[in-house]
């Protein structure tokens, strides 16, 4: 099923991320994870392209593997960074030969050991391209990124709303947002892209955390802020990772309910692969 008609179902659609793991011994879990996960009745999992496309092959063969054998909706990340643009458009038509009808146009992270972004010297510039060429070619149902806290590239908050747009006109059919902990940025983000007249859904991207550290170094790669009620509760279990996981369930579960009461049309949950907080949280709202 089409993202458009995912979201256009009545009630809240879940959905979990996950990335491919290195190891064989590691996917063999991931796909032990994937089982548990199946039992919450997810609209549809994702999985993660990798930094400067560095998983391009793994993540391609994965969202296959579960396409084909998962009983799960997939969505499949394809950046812009890191290939030339006839590389994306090879992905772009082995995923419509396959049946694979969804997928998130992203720009994408610089490749590891690299801190700034650039472009492939024969690539896409930006994720609205990409979103265009999926359009072009057809079939395909595309997401792409929001950053309610201001992408980490941005000029400023106008210029990064208005590149929000440009990848919805460009046709993306739901927005799907970087992690955030204070969803008053959530709904200050919506709010705004509403008044730019910005109609497709917008799906809170939301981290169940596993240790402090965890938190801190994802908060510090992707521009996000720690507000001051979680990094007290943070503090306390510093060196405690059984408990950051406990803190982490019942903070998610809380920002989660407010998110369902504005009227989120969805929660997407970065799992790391794992299944107990997600199903934790789930459980905790009655879902």
């Amino acid at each position: 099923m089409k993202l458009a008609d995912l979201y256009a179902r009545h009630g809240l659609t879940l959905s979990v991320e996950f990335f491919p793991p290195k190891t064989d011994k590691g996917e063999e879990n991931l796909f032990n994870e994937i089982e548990i996960i199946k039992r919450l009745n997810p609209g549809f999992c994702s999985v993660t392209y990798g930094a400067g496309g560095s998983t391009r092959e793994k993540t391609v063969d994965l969202v296959e593997t579960i396409h084909d054998g998962c009983g799960l909706e997939v969505m499949c990340h394809l950046t812009v960074v890191g290939q030339s643009k006839d590389e994306a458009r090879a992905i772009l038509r082995r995923l419509k030969e396959k049946g694979i009808e969804n997928l998130i146009a992203l720009g994408g992270d610089p490749p590891q050991g690299e801190t700034d972004w650039r472009p492939h010297a024969d690539g896409f510039h930006h994720a609205a391209e990409l979103v265009r060429e999926a359009m072009a070619l057809g079939g395909l149902s595309v997401a792409v990124a929001g950053f309610p806290e201001v992408h980490p590239r941005a000029v400023s908050r106008e210029s990064d709303l208005k590149f929000v747009k440009e990848k919805v006109d460009a046709g993306a059919v739901a927005i799907i947002t970087q992690l955030f902990f204070d969803n008053e940025d959530y709904y200050r983000f919506v709010e705004d892209l509403r008044k730019l007249g910005v109609k497709v859904p917008i799906v809170p991207g939301v981290l169940p955390l596993l240790s402090a550290a965890q938190v801190r170094r994802f908060t510090a790669l992707c521009c996000a802020k720690i507000p001051a009620a979680l990094e007290a509760k943070l503090v306390k279990v510093e060196n405690d990772d059984d408990a950051a996981v406990e803190m982490g369930i019942e903070y998610a579960s809380r920002q989660c309910e407010g998110l369902i009461k504005f009227g989120a049309p969805g929660l997407h949950f970065y799992s790391l692969n794992k299944s107990h907080s997600v199903a934790a949280i789930c459980k905790n709202l009655g879902l």
